[in-house]
């Protein structure tokens, strides 16, 4: 870690957003993360993706273990100064709730509940489809 970290604004550091040359922010801290980009086991792209806008949402979503963390510390350059953050990038913002307030839990149910039945259904059927072939099989053959 920086032993006398700077502080960088949001012009500063939008302007490292390229594969030669990537720096993130993340938790009001800055990354130079070049030197990663060929060991990042999602791939180089992700982290690209993820410049020239505050990546702390991103990366939390993806649920990075303790030793990514440790490992990002070598890469600190400064923090981050929050207010010179663009309000059209600030990704820290909490989404917007809907108006009918739960719509997204309840499509999620929807989808587990599929997820659920949908393959005792097809096994259901395959069950069906076994026994109707057995029984036509036991039935004699009328001429």
């Amino acid at each position: 870690m920086a032993s006398n970290p700077k502080t960088l604004t949001f012009e500063e550091v939008s302007k490292h957003n390229h594969k030669k040359d990537c720096w993130i922010i993340v938790n009001r801290k800055v990354y130079d993360i070049t030197p990663f980009l060929d060991d990042h086991p999602g791939g180089d792209e992700v982290l690209v993706t993820s410049t020239a806008k505050d990546a702390t949402i991103d990366f939390e979503d993806v649920g990075h273990s303790d030793s990514a963390i440790e490992i990002m510390e070598k890469y600190y350059i400064g923090n981050f100064d929050t207010s010179t953050l663009p309000a059209n990038v600030n990704h820290r913002q909490p989404p917007p709730t809907q108006a009918h307030g739960g719509g997204n839990q309840s499509s999620e149910f929807v989808v587990k509940i599929l997820q659920f039945l949908l393959p005792l259904l097809i096994l259901g059927l395959a069950f069906a489809l076994r026994s109707y072939g057995k029984e036509k099989q036991a039935a004699p053959h009328e001429s």
